[in-house]
């Protein structure tokens, strides 16, 4: 369906894959088999900022890219039934679980299985282009999209950038592959603890973090290649 790419990639979008489901539970997927996953990467020169922790460029970038790609994963379902299948859009950022941290449909799960990036091991989406520097949404559908091949393992080597530069000490350092449960190689509640202590200290409210987008290569290699580098406040 290049006419629904074309459409995102108009609005905004970095990156579009189409997911195959059929690894999830039905009930997480709400029983449709496929997924349109796609993103809107972050502004370099405010990525480049939060070396040291997050700014208010970077927390009003968050909110307002969670809005964008809401109102984006509104518009392609629209399309998407317009053409006479069902689609339901997820938005960016929903309704988390307080006790275990964890929204009922992941982003990133869809995004790897539609081959766009993999877990790195701070447990965000990284992409060969933008790094994890990339806010992300779904839409489910029955739609009879030609899927891509899921990304299974890690490429992220022995980098230990986001391990080291982690607030909380959430990761393990561990690899992630398809299958494995996050538990097994980040820890969810040690991340909301740097990420609280960080952003009192440099927004003072609770929030958001960042500093492990910053951190990665591909992140880098992103910045470099926009004509920006990262700086420190």
């Amino acid at each position: 369906m290049q006419e629904l790419k074309q459409l995102l990639i108009d609005k905004g979008a970095c990156l579009v894959g189409f997911a195959d489901l059929a690894p999830l539970d039905a009930a997480l997927r709400q029983r449709y088999p496929r997924a349109v996953s796609f993103g809107v990467a972050l502004t370099p020169s405010i990525v480049a900022g939060i070396t040291d922790g997050p700014t208010e460029e970077y927390a009003a970038e968050y909110q307002r890219l969670n809005t964008r790609l809401g109102q984006m994963g509104q518009d392609l379902a629209a399309f998407i039934e317009n053409q006479g299948w069902k689609a339901h859009a997820r938005p960016a950022t929903g309704d988390w679980d307080q006790k275990t941290l964890r929204a009922p449909f992941q982003h990133k799960t869809a995004a790897t299985l539609a081959g766009l990036g993999w877990i790195g091991k701070c447990a965000l989406l990284v992409t060969p282009a933008y790094g994890p520097a990339v806010r992300w949404a779904s839409v489910l559908t029955d739609a009879p999209l030609p899927t891509g091949v899921p990304q299974t393992e890690s490429r992220c080597g022995d980098c230990k950038s986001c391990v080291e530069v982690c607030p909380g000490k959430a990761c393990s350092g561990k690899h992630w592959r398809q299958g494995i449960t996050r538990e097994e190689f980040w820890d969810p509640k040690a991340c909301m603890a740097g990420q609280r202590k960080v952003s009192m200290a440099r927004l003072h409210r609770s929030g958001i973090c960042g500093m492990c987008v910053a951190a990665c290569p591909f992140t880098q290699a992103y910045l470099r290649t926009a004509g920006t580098t990262n700086h420190r406040t």
